[in-house]
């Protein structure tokens, strides 16, 4: 029998593939297999399966699209690559934390919500309408006006009519479930006048459009004190709505302060501002749960609608394996096909490890990893085939436990014939892989290579960094440190907590631990966070431009440019790229970009500065021999031996680059973008920053994330540095070498959700694996050969 040519495409072919630090790479990949991708983090992982593979084709899917829809569609510009050969659909599901917008949730952003409004407008008792009178995004809208009636024979009859839509929304919070109490004091200077700059606004600057839109309004004396402001006077700075009004023959739209601030700060999430901006608002803002809807979010109306004594409120606020028992148990012919949608989506939920959590949970409030898990649920159920579904590291977050669960999950959707591609480190992913891809051997400019492909055993056998590491197991301390004093913590009820009293030993390195959901995060950074003397690195990602690097996020950069100026007599100012040293042409950008409209815009090296991004006169000044464009094109390891001796030694910045190198990042470059950095990357560039932060107790959520098996003694090694240097170390951890390196652990459980929020052990690591009395015992025994 012969083979259909069409049978032939089985593989995926890149060839010459130089995104970001590959260099030139061919690989051919299965379809309708498991491909798991290794390497140590910055080996080019993430650039080969996202930046080409997944980049790729979804730029041919968009060019299928009109030249007008894809003006409306993000531009994608080709992957610098070669040959790339036998794609498929690829879908991709990241650790991109989701919408920080404050109306977003659990059940808004998977469809389950949707579902619920519906079933509550066809059985919810009273009736009151429509699937949006349920819905906290809605308004309720009342309109009253003349409307002409035709009466044929070209009569027309004028009548008065009232129209009236009921909205979900809670009228008091507009659907956010909380209400903001702003402190005036904080936004103004009373005995000062506007043009004395009064006003304390971050951004109101009176020396630029705000001054000239405040003195031009004509509502107030900007030479006047606001003290001696009339009530009219103080109404229109604070509390006028939006009015046109002309500033010097122009048209422009004056708002009073508090609508401004609702508008461009309130109405986004306070975790997602800028930090200056941030912590302005905490200080000026006070959030409250409302009152009139008691957190729900919803109106009235929406919350008196109930199936078997249930409201929507009621059935948001469950968690959401209850909630799926509650549909099951809901018998109704006329609406059989909407609970069977809802009970899929919801066990989706809980097959996925997430059944701990409720729908009214803010997104934005969600893990990475919980996040990624999330988004896989719209894909667990459908029927599509041959797609290619691309997953960044799946089982962060995941207790051992858990992980059995996602890998079948992942065998599930290759053996509906999809194609699965996985960037991972765990050995336990790892293991049920077809096929495997070792990328390295190391990082940055030293990795980009493909050191291995093949099967497991054949990885195992290999003489890569993987190979050599997959076995690897961390052996429990023979005598762990000796405590040096508690940190008390008492009746802590955050979320699942159930009046949880734990003892913190100080001194030492504890780690907390216990199956997602078990309440790890609520226990420590629910009742030690904002305490004086401690230092927290949480999971928030590093949010940063192109004009964003390592030297500007660290503070490193504010050393060298005083370093520079006054080895030259000339102000700090002309070392930014962002600022009078600037490149005029590029505006300090170092490339010029062309808008194509629809098509994907060129960036092209700056002619002028050749890419170096300041101006020929800045370049003139040297420190040691080097301008400032050679400092920031050196690496951390280069540039601690150029800062730490010689005519260019600067204490200051060889401290910041010690705990670059520390971390494990002394190949990246000084002025690489942010925006090029690995997930795993942009983690250890915030432990670096932080730890400089003055503090006694230092707090870390899953340092491990993004972490080679090489990498993690690594880690260890400068835990142990941070504890012997006096610092008291916890951390929330699900790897095992941690678990089993650790002075101290606190293990929550024995659950998730409403089955967890209780300490079910504490002690050292080595009582917990003779004990076996919990799941983590039983995951740490096996993982130690005990």
């Amino acid at each position: 029998m012969t083979t259909a040519h069409a049978d032939s495409h089985d593989m995926i072919r890149v060839h010459g593939a130089r995104e970001n630090n590959l260099r030139d790479v061919d690989v051919e990949l299965p379809k309708r297999r498991l491909t798991v991708f290794t390497g140590v983090s910055g080996s080019g992982k993430s650039s080969l399966v996202f930046g080409t593979i997944a980049a790729e084709s979804q730029r041919l899917i968009n060019e299928t699209y009109s030249a007008f829809v894809q003006g409306f569609m993000p531009t994608l510009s080709r992957p610098d690559v070669d040959l790339l050969d036998g794609l498929t659909t690829a879908i991709i599901v990241d650790q991109e934390r989701m919408g920080a917008d404050p109306r977003s949730t659990v059940g808004t952003a998977t469809d389950a919500n949707a579902m619920l409004r519906i079933l509550f407008s066809r059985l919810g008792q009273p009736h009151i309408g429509p699937p949006n009178a349920y819905s906290f995004n809605v308004p309720s809208v009342r309109a009253t006006g003349a409307i002409t009636v035709e009466r044929g024979a070209g009569r027309t009859q004028a009548k008065k009519a009232t129209f009236t839509r009921l909205g979900g929304m809670c009228p008091r919070c507009e659907g956010r479930g909380a209400v903001n109490d702003i402190d005036l004091t904080v936004l103004y200077d009373a005995d000062r006048s506007i043009n004395d700059g009064a006003i304390t606004i971050p951004g109101y600057s009176m020396d630029g459009w705000y001054g000239r839109i405040f003195r031009g309004s004509g509502m107030f004396d900007p030479d006047k004190p606001i003290r001696d402001y009339t009530k009219r006077e103080l109404h229109d700075l604070l509390h006028k709505e939006p009015t046109k009004i002309k500033v010097e023959g122009i048209n422009v739209t004056y708002t009073g302060l508090i609508p401004a601030m609702q508008k461009s700060m309130l109405s986004k999430d306070v975790d997602a501002m800028q930090p200056h901006i941030r912590a302005f608002v905490e200080r000026a803002v006070t959030f409250t749960t409302c009152p009139d809807c008691d957190g729900t979010r919803l109106s009235p109306e929406a919350r008196s609608s109930k199936i078997n004594g249930i409201s929507i409120a009621d059935a948001c606020a469950m968690q959401i394996s209850d909630l799926a028992t509650w549909v099951r148990d809901l018998t109704e012919p006329s609406v059989a096909p909407l609970l069977t949608a809802l009970g899929d989506t919801l066990d989706s939920f809980v097959e996925i490890g997430l059944g701990y959590l409720s729908l009214d949970r803010p997104a934005g409030t969600l893990s990475g990893g919980e996040a990624q898990r999330t988004k896989m649920i719209r894909h667990l159920g459908s029927s599509l085939t041959d797609v290619t579904y691309v997953f960044d590291e799946p089982t962060i977050g995941l207790h051992p436990h858990d992980i059995a669960r996602m890998n079948n999950l992942l065998l599930r959707l290759r053996d509906k014939g999809n194609t699965v591609l996985v960037v991972e480190h765990k050995p336990e992913t790892i293991a049920i892989a077809d096929h495997v891809v070792d990328l390295g051997p190391g990082a940055g400019a030293d990795g980009g290579a493909i050191c291995y492909e093949g099967t497991v055993a054949g990885l195992r056998a290999s003489d890569t960094t993987t190979g050599r590491h997959l076995d690897d197991r961390a052996t429990l301390k023979d005598t762990p440190r000796t405590p040096t004093g508690t940190l008390p913590i008492r009746g802590a009820r955050t979320h699942n907590l159930r009046d949880v009293d734990v003892d913190i030993p100080l001194g030492v390195l504890v780690v907390v631990t216990g199956v997602a959901g078990s309440g790890k995060s609520s226990l420590i950074h629910g009742s030690l966070a904002g305490r004086d003397d401690v230092v927290s690195v949480d999971q928030t990602p590093i949010r940063g431009s192109r004009r964003s690097n390592p030297a500007t996020y660290t503070g490193l950069l504010d050393p060298i440019r005083k370093a520079f100026a006054k080895a030259n007599g000339v102000k700090p100012a002309l070392f930014s790229a962002n600022s009078e040293g600037a490149c005029p042409t590029c505006n300090g950008a170092g490339v010029i970009y062309t808008d194509l409209a629809m098509m994907a815009g060129v960036a092209s090296t700056c002619e002028d500065c050749e890419g170096k991004r300041f101006q020929a006169a800045v370049l003139d000044y040297h420190l040691g021999g080097r301008d400032i464009s050679e400092v920031l094109a050196m690496s951390v390891n280069e540039a601690e031996k150029f800062f730490g001796a010689g005519d260019a030694r600067t204490p200051a910045a060889h401290t910041v680059l010690d705990r670059l190198a520390d971390v494990g990042l002394g190949y990246l470059t000084l002025g690489q973008p942010l925006t090029t950095l690995s997930g795993g990357e942009r983690q250890r560039l915030k432990l670096a920053t932080r730890m400089g932060d003055k503090g006694g107790v230092h707090v870390l959520d899953e340092p491990t994330t993004g972490l080679h098996l090489a990498d993690v003694a690594h880690l260890l090694s400068l835990l142990d540095r941070l504890v012997d240097a006096g610092k008291s170390v916890i951390v929330i951890e699900h790897h095992q070498a941690v678990m089993a390196h650790a002075d101290w652990i606190i293990d929550l459980g024995p659950g998730a959700g409403h089955d967890g929020g209780r300490i079910v052990f504490e002690g050292t690591p080595a009582d917990l694996v003779a004990a076996r009395s919990t799941l983590t015992g039983e995951h740490l025994a096996a993982y130690v050969g005990a």
